[in-house]
């Protein structure tokens, strides 16, 4: 949808700016990170090859120490990302039709909260 100087320029002024950021690498570089604040995880990537190694799950563990409470968005026909989320305690609160998102693809609202000690 963008150029790939549209997509660094996200990266640098929005994601970087306003996010913490972990990145998880393996011998040959990045397979996967992580991008959120305050109550809301606004990237979450693995590469597809390294999928089902643990590496999302130690990521998004970094968000959840972080916070007792988050949100993220994801699409509605992404089964593999809503089962993992599912599986980690995220559970759907919205669901759209996906007018309010760039893709313009059905789209839902996870959240997840800290259990009370």
């Amino acid at each position: 949808m963008h150029t790939p100087a549209e997509d660094a320029w996200w990266f640098c002024e929005r994601l970087f700016a306003a996010n913490e950021v972990w990145l998880a690498e393996d011998a040959k570089g990045p397979v996967g990170y992580i991008a959120f604040r305050a109550d809301f995880i606004e990237h979450l990537f693995v590469r597809p090859e390294a999928q089902s190694a643990g590496i999302g799950l130690q990521l998004l563990e970094k968000a959840k120490q972080a916070y007792a409470e988050l949100s993220l968005w994801t699409f509605q026909r992404n089964l593999r990302a809503r089962a993992f989320y599912e599986r980690h305690g995220f559970v759907a609160v919205t669901e759209t039709d996906g007018a309010d998102n760039e893709e313009k693809m059905p789209d839902v609202l996870y959240r997840w909260r800290r259990e009370p000690m």
